[in-house]
């Protein structure tokens, strides 16, 4: 997802997204604690995502 689309979210999208996004990113890290997982560059990319639906939540609560 490309920050124009994140933006593009009303506030209660974003939140839900966030949740949705934190829940995936939590059970990725737990699978590849087990065993490592195939691509872990998943787990960056959630990451990632997660930090820009908080940025743009945070501007949009600001203005």
């Amino acid at each position: 997802m490309k920050a124009a689309e994140i933006r593009e979210l009303s506030v209660e999208d974003l939140k839900s997204k966030i949740a949705e996004e934190t829940k995936a990113l939590s059970t990725l890290n737990l699978n590849h604690a087990v065993s490592p997982i195939e691509n872990p560059q998943v787990i960056k990319i959630t990451r990632r995502l997660v930090a820009r639906l908080k940025t743009v939540l945070n501007e949009k609560s600001q203005a």
